[in-house]
């Protein structure tokens, strides 16, 4: 299949069957106070047919619907109890609630239809599947326009679910869907390539391999290789640009919502979402706890009421009195408070530079007056640890940027894995959550392959070097260079005598067993010894975001 100019390789998808998908079988059903059409079949413009099931509340005239678009099969129920410590409370979902994705029952008691979709090419939906493509953006197009014409709908269509089912939102919105009212784009990446598929440019292979095999394989007809795909395109190009959504298209209405803890994942595409979209009515949240403990939390989905409530039913809600920013500044896991924000990032952030100091192994607000360097194992079998222990009570957030001269020797490229921690006056860490249930996290993470140093100069702010990722400059043996190291967002209070520790190493800090989900880069470029230099001439530093006051 080509597509944007480019062919897109598949696989044969599994029969549906063998991951419990039953055949066919429109119906309407009544049960629980809705009416369930099962299986309805929705055309999209060339002909292929997709399923949905539509719950509507029973006894309703003209109502507003939620679309919930994700390829983990609508008819599956939810299973949070194959990721321990997920934090979700069985009682608060029924068991029509799908993957991520808003709890029909609760939303039809309280005036809105929902639909749970199988994509193109998911389970027993016709035709190939492509994952955030043009084609899936013309296909969530279609279904919005058709539930917005139906008999029961009073013209309004929100979008609303985690992850995939967020970031579909984004294209969804670009597209501008006459139907489309409002979305709630609940930590979905925004950029694949910097995001989930090269970290840095360095290939992620253990989330991407996982999901692709594991989670979206289902289909009668065939599936996109992503792996294959991504291995065939290591470089920023038109494939990359195919799967981004033009964000300043995005005008629809938007309660976005992101996380601290999702580094490596959702967390920087979220606050990328919110920053570049075009809607004049728009609210972020940021929060540091467990992603779907956060989303189905009775009070949170109280919120989301409000919000559709205003933009889809037309009802006077406390939205317009919201702040337009509401943050979390953690302490540890499970620890922190709440504030409001009048924009993101803050306005008033102070962009302080801590020094490497080689000799003393520490960040330090002045540079050292002399040249030093450092050397560890580029495998991974050693690290480097720079402590900065504050005086008074520091709040960072936002970004951060780390600017490291580097040499490689024995090597051409150098791999750059790069982790703040926060640690109690002890010395002892401070763990934070993790990605979707782990409760050991870092305050951030970063990472940088030396070939992709090339910047955006235009994109490239103090607190957010933008890499191209467009080409390779590979090194020269005894070569020094500059290279500034995106860390990712991150809202996190030091006391008095606490410390931020920046760990650098050539391996993923942060590793698990297997069958847990994290992120993992395994075909690095690394060899020999990588070198740091530090002071005189070389001011390695750590560009923190500093909240004044």
């Amino acid at each position: 299949m080509i597509d944007e100019g480019f062919e897109i390789k598949f696989l044969p998808g599994i029969p549906p069957a063998e991951g419990g998908c039953p055949p066919v079988n429109p119906r309407v059903v009544h049960a629980d106070g809705m009416i369930i059409d099962y299986d309805a079949r929705v055309h999209m413009r060339d002909g292929i047919e997709i399923y949905v099931d539509v719950f509507l509340p029973e006894g309703a005239d003209l109502v507003p619907a939620i679309v919930a678009w994700g390829p983990y099969g609508k008819h599956g129920p939810v299973k949070y109890d194959l990721f321990p410590k997920h934090g979700v409370d069985p009682r608060w979902n029924s068991q029509y609630a799908g993957f991520e994705a808003p709890d029909p029952l609760y939303w039809t008691r309280h005036g809105y239809a929902v639909i749970n979709v199988d994509p193109r090419g998911m389970w027993n939906s016709q035709g190939d599947a492509t994952f955030y493509s043009s084609q899936e953006a013309r296909d969530v197009y279609d279904l919005i326009e058709w539930a917005g014409a139906q008999p029961w709908c009073n013209g309004k269509v929100g979008m609303s679910g985690v992850s995939y089912l967020a970031i579909i939102q984004w294209r969804a919105a670009a597209a501008r869907p006459p139907h489309l009212a409002a979305i709630n784009p609940w930590e979905g990446v925004s950029d694949r390539y910097r995001e989930m598929a090269y970290h840095g440019g360095i290939p992620e292979d253990r989330f991407g391999p996982m999901w692709r095999s594991r989670r979206v394989p289902y289909s009668t007809g065939r599936v996109e290789d992503t792996i294959t795909m991504y291995a065939d395109h290591p470089l920023f190009d038109e494939y990359w640009e195919s799967k981004t959504p033009d964000l300043a298209q995005v005008e629809v209405p938007a309660f976005v919502v992101a996380s601290w803890s999702d580094q490596g994942l959702h967390n920087r595409g979220t606050l990328e979402g919110y920053k570049h979209i075009s809607s004049t009515d728009k609210w972020l949240l940021i929060h540091g706890r467990k992603k779907w403990q956060f989303y189905y939390e009775p009070n949170n989905v109280e919120l989301l009421r409000q919000f559709f409530d205003k933009f889809l039913r037309g009802v006077d809600s406390a939205v317009h009195s919201w702040p337009r920013v509401r943050l979390e500044v953690r302490e540890r896991f499970d620890v922190g408070d709440y504030r409001d924000e009048p924009e993101w990032p803050l306005a008033r952030t102070e962009a302080r530079p801590l020094y490497l100091h080689a000799e003393r192994r520490e960040l330090l607000p002045t540079p050292a007056a002399t040249e030093g360097e450092i050397r560890y194992a580029a495998d991974g079998t050693e690290r480097l640890e720079f402590v900065h222990r504050f005086d008074a009570t520091t709040e960072l957030i936002g970004p951060m940027t780390l600017r490291l001269w580097v040499e490689a020797a024995g090597s051409d490229d150098m791999d750059l894995f790069v982790a703040v921690q926060k640690a109690d006056e002890h010395g002892e860490i401070v763990p934070f959550s993790f990605l979707n249930a782990l409760e050991d996290g870092p305050v951030a993470l970063g990472w940088l392959r030396v070939s992709h140093r090339e910047l955006d100069a235009e994109r490239s702010t103090p607190l957010q070097p933008w890499h191209t990722h467009r080409r390779e400059e590979l090194l020269t043996s005894g070569q020094v260079v500059p290279v500034d190291i995106e860390v990712w967002p991150s809202g996190t209070r030091f006391a008095a005598g606490e410390q931020l520790r920046l760990v650098v190493q050539g391996s993923d800090i942060y590793t698990y067993p297997p069958g847990t989900v994290s992120m993992g880069h395994s075909k690095t470029r690394n060899a020999g010894t990588h070198v740091i230099h530090t002071g005189g001439r070389y001011d390695s530093h750590l560009l923190v975001p500093v909240i004044p006051g």
